[in-house]
């Protein structure tokens, strides 16, 4: 499984195809060329140029016209964008690529891409693009964010919609990040008044999450703190088994 780097501002994430697509407009000088050197359509580019810009702010600047012909080239903005991903990945890269919970469910019910499957976690929603019933969830280390149960944020004030009390029984401390291990009981119970499943009886699963060093120290993370893991479910995808 290959690790994909990501970065979250807002309602927006940035993954490796929209670094992709401004490293292509860097270097092509136009939006255009940069679709087609990518192998992909203008439109679908502009559109998610437009997304990106709407929850950042210009990252492209467009030159219309003129003795060169115009052109696009990144901001400032775009710019430190592409060198904020490239730190990201180089820091996760080496922790996240093998890290993650591989949870083998039942669908229990659909809307458009996004299934709701019953799991030894409890019910998982994630991103299917694929029809069946019987599917395979996979939980990246670096989707899941880990908070302390008393500041953890209510169940209708976040996106992520995977919410889970768990238990931490693992500290792996790198240079600059670590690997925390999260025992979660089943989590099939119904939601407390946070919003997060309680524990019922079953087997635990172990949750990989991938954090900084800052994060260990602020939050305490030591094996046998108690935590509240959350993942969103577009970071998280399921596969037909």
């Amino acid at each position: 499984m290959g690790f994909e780097a990501h970065l979250r501002a807002g309602d927006v994430t940035v993954d490796e195809r929209d670094a992709a697509l401004l490293a292509a407009v860097d270097r092509e000088r136009s939006l255009s060329a940069a679709a087609d050197a990518l192998d992909r359509s203008y439109s679908r580019a502009h559109k998610r140029l437009g997304a990106l810009e709407a929850e950042l702010g210009a990252l492209v600047e467009r030159e219309r016209g003129g003795e060169g012909g115009g052109g696009s080239r990144l901001t400032a903005d775009g710019r430190a964008l592409l060198a904020r991903f490239a730190r990201v990945r180089a820091a996760f890269a080496d922790t996240a690529e093998t890290e993650a919970a591989v949870l083998v469910g039942r669908v229990l019910e659909r809307d458009g891409e996004l299934a709701t499957v019953e799991t030894d976690l409890g019910a998982v929603t994630a991103l299917l693009f694929e029809d069946g019933d019987r599917v395979q969830v996979t939980v990246r280390a670096d989707a899941v964010t880990l908070h302390d149960p008393a500041d953890a944020p209510t169940a209708g004030a976040s996106s992520a919609r995977n919410r889970f009390g768990g238990v931490v029984v693992d500290v792996d401390r790198r240079a600059s990040v670590a690997i925390v291990r999260v025992e979660v009981e089943d989590g099939s119970a119904s939601l407390n008044a946070a919003g997060v499943a309680d524990a019922a009886d079953g087997s635990p699963v172990t949750l990989p999450v991938l954090v900084t060093r800052d994060s260990v120290e602020r939050l305490g993370l030591e094996p046998g703190r108690e935590v509240v893991a959350t993942f969103k479910a577009t970071a998280t995808r399921a596969t037909t088994v």
